[in-house]
């Protein structure tokens, strides 16, 4: 028998107010997570209460009622910067954040950039925290989120866009550096300069990432493709993750790219997602990565994984593996107009993933998902 997320149930399970609190039930690994809690809504007024609500010790429930622009706030910087890529039209340029530019790209043309300081500088959030958007056009512009060491923590129907997306280095939308119980759900992301998610190395556990829209269209790409490459990076000593139900769309890159630190681990469950014309790669598995991939649609996808020294299982229609870890059979993927699943055989990746990945959410086949997603992924749904 196969279930999805039960979207009357997860409408009728709004607290307190209507339409302004996180809707529905997490499932998965962040199944445990309630962030602001009973607190009583509240919309922030201006950028300095949203800035000082989301990093106080004080449980909130905060509602966004619009789209908060921190472009130029706080100013630009002229610095050092790098030429990577010589491709034409667009190509991403790089800050010299750190010597990037010297320790990683030395042969690299030097340039001066000009970037926007507030790209650099994301909202700091605290403990017990639901950030919640009204409508399809509410969230955070300029500016991403930072959970540093954060637990219990709602991020729903937000829009986060326009991160300094010419530059690397630019910021992320949201960068998590430890911290569990963690749910980041329906929002939009779009022209980030650098990752859409990323982890640092911190342990990010007990966290799902679903029902998103990823947009990788954009004006600046190391490809000069239109496609932005670096949308997701795991590399948590420990990170523990459900990534499902998301629509990846126009990438090119790191979808996600697991692991990449000896001795460090990384238990990753990517179900029921839609990968839509991607002129790249998908799936980077790194050293010290166990990924179970299924119930994936790949539609018009260059590479939908990449061979690593990471841990990948990709199950067939006829893969019986699941069946003693997870209690079920496991659910194919489906390629539709899409280069080969490469490098997908390694059973050990279910000694780490359990069936607790997936809790509340049996996996879907490929084409149900990718129905799904394309109807309900993304903000104005829940709202």
């Amino acid at each position: 028998m196969q279930l999805r997320p039960n979207f009357a149930s997860l409408l009728a399970t709004v607290s307190l107010l209507p339409s302004v609190l996180a809707v529905g039930t997490p499932f998965g690994l962040g199944s445990a997570t309630t962030g602001g809690g009973s607190a009583a809504a509240a919309t922030p007024t201006s950028l300095s209460q949203l800035t000082t609500w989301l990093s106080d010790s004080t449980a909130r429930t905060i509602v966004l009622d619009r789209l908060w622009d921190f472009t130029g706030i706080e100013g630009t910087t002229t610095g050092s910067g790098c030429k990577p890529w010589t491709c034409s039209p667009n190509p991403q340029i790089t800050i010299d954040k750190d010597s990037w530019c010297e320790n990683f790209q030395p042969n690299a043309a030097k340039t001066t950039v000009t970037y926007d300081n507030a790209g650099l500088n994301p909202l700091r959030v605290g403990n017990n925290k639901t950030l919640l958007g009204k409508g399809s056009g509410s969230g955070i512009q300029g500016k991403g989120l930072y959970l540093k060491g954060s637990n219990n923590v709602i991020i729903q129907n937000i829009k986060i866009v326009n991160i300094n997306p010419q530059f690397v280095w630019g910021g992320d939308a949201i960068a998590i550096d430890g911290g569990s119980n963690i749910w980041i759900d329906h929002n939009f992301i779009q022209n980030i300069g650098r990752q859409f998610i990323a982890t640092g190395y911190g342990a990010v556990s007990k966290t799902t990432i679903s029902n998103n829209v990823f947009d990788g269209d954009t004006t600046w790409s190391p490809n000069c493709n239109g496609q932005a490459y670096w949308a997701f990076i795991f590399t948590g000593a420990g990170d523990q993750l459900t990534f499902a139900l998301n629509h990846v769309y126009h990438t090119s890159g790191r979808g996600p790219h697991v692991g990449g630190t000896s001795g460090f681990f990384q238990n990753v469950h990517v179900f029921n997602n839609y990968y839509d014309h991607i002129n790249g790669h998908a799936i980077e598995p790194d050293v010290g990565s166990k990924i179970l991939l299924e119930g994936n649609y790949f539609n018009t996808v260059t590479s939908p994984d990449l061979a690593g020294d990471g841990q990948l299982y990709v199950p067939t229609s006829s893969s019986t593996a699941c069946q003693s870890t997870l209690g079920r059979s496991c659910v194919a993927n489906t390629l539709n107009g899409s280069g080969a699943l490469v490098d997908v055989s390694d059973t050990g990746v279910l000694n780490g993933i359990t069936a607790a990945y997936s809790a509340g959410a049996t996996v879907m086949s490929a084409q149900d998902a990718a129905n799904y997603v394309q109807s309900h992924a993304g903000v104005g749904i829940v709202n």
